[in-house]
């Protein structure tokens, strides 16, 4: 083989890699892009596309991503974190302790940042105290964790801020609504890490200082996006006010948004929109969602995810109470039911090579059994 035929082979197996590195990094985004492209050919692009796009879920998503991001950047979530786990002698207590902090921070910066924050902090402590064993297991209650404790506030969740959004849901309602299923989940999720064995363990002090002026500026920006969820102020004062408070102080942090997760969103608009045009699909999916809101979500969920869910079939229902509730508890059982179980699958593999197959085992175990318990007392709920 000539050297220009080596290295042109050599560019098409790295071109590969990279679209292999890409779909494997991006897998949800990747499907919510085929599947808009594939309903496109049944309804031709037209003006109709632009009332597909709900801007005040993706300008408040992206508001709460950056803000979330800059504060990251000073160790804010870290060495919040850290404080109240040191408190702790032993591994119950400990994993009790992480496993709350990633269910409360879900409740405030969305399931998906609760994880890419603390799930290293999970995989620090654990390998500083030789205790590695309890990882996997840390990890999955963090991910229920994560995906319940946000059901409960309308930013906690992806799917939840639409929601609120498209059905103008009061905030007191929303709480009401989520808060029986959010108390059951608190309940299962202590019980199962009662279980663990208590064993002394040292968690060293963490040496970092915030940036006393950055954090307080990042505060005050996370609580005007909370604002702007909570339609105190038009969400455009947002998307002109914080890309541009974050341009001088941290260009960095609107690097870092996870604008895949917001294109996902785009592609799922379009999907769900497409779908909603399809007369037979419409038809379908209007009879089984008159005849049990709830379970159609949550067996949605497990197939196509939750986010996806939730925007396809509130085109198909005005009744929000079980579709809220179905997306969110959906949001357990399969490995893409939720994002945020691909990625506490991702971290946890790039840390643990070797232990898929274990991890998927435990993780459908714990996941199943939260999903048949809460679908189950959920259902009865609504009688």
């Amino acid at each position: 083989m000539s050297t220009i035929a080596k290295k042109h082979h050599f560019n098409i197996l790295h071109v590969m890699h990279a679209i292999s590195a890409f779909v494997k990094a991006n897998a949800v985004l990747c499907i919510a892009v085929i599947c808009a492209v594939i309903t496109s050919f049944f309804v031709p692009i037209d003006k109709e596309y632009l009332g597909y796009f709900d801007f005040k879920t993706l300008t408040c998503l992206f508001c709460v991503l950056a803000v979330v991001c800059a504060l990251k950047n000073v160790r804010f979530f870290t060495v919040l974190a850290t404080q109240i786990v040191k408190v702790f002698k032993n591994t119950r207590s400990t994993i009790l302790a992480l496993v709350y902090i990633t269910f409360i921070g879900s409740m405030f910066i969305a399931n998906d940042m609760a994880l890419l924050t603390f799930l290293p902090l999970g995989y620090i402590i654990l390998t500083s105290t030789n205790k590695q064993k309890l990882m996997a297991f840390t990890f999955i209650m963090q991910n229920i964790a994560a995906n319940l404790g946000g059901m409960l506030t309308p930013f906690g969740n992806p799917q939840n801020l639409y929601l609120y959004s498209k059905f103008n849901i009061p905030t007191g309602e929303f709480t009401l609504i989520m808060l029986p299923p959010f108390l059951l989940a608190v309940s299962l999720i202590t019980i199962c890490c009662l279980f663990i064995k208590k064993e002394e363990l040292l968690v060293e002090s963490s040496l970092q200082r915030l940036p006393i002026l950055k954090t307080i500026i990042y505060l005050i920006l996370f609580a005007l996006s909370i604002i702007i969820v909570f339609r105190v102020i038009p969400y455009q004062i947002g998307l002109v006010v914080i890309p541009l408070v974050l341009l001088f102080m941290d260009r960095k942090a609107l690097k870092q948004v996870d604008y895949g997760l917001l294109f996902t969103f785009v592609a799922f608009f379009i999907f769900a929109g497409n779908m909603a045009r399809i007369s037979v699909v419409k038809t379908v999916f209007g009879f089984l969602m008159e005849q049990s809101p709830l379970l159609v979500s949550v067996l949605s969920c497990q197939v196509i995810s939750n986010v996806p869910s939730a925007i396809l079939l509130s085109q198909f229902t005005t009744n929000y109470v079980p579709l809220l509730i179905g997306v969110n508890i959906g949001g357990c059982g399969t490995l893409i039911s939720s994002l945020a179980s691909l990625i506490t699958f991702r971290e946890y593999t790039t840390k643990n090579p070797g232990k898929t197959k274990s991890y998927l085992l435990l993780f459908s175990l714990f996941n199943f059994g939260f999903l048949i318990v809460l679908t189950t007392v959920s259902m009865l709920f609504l009688v």
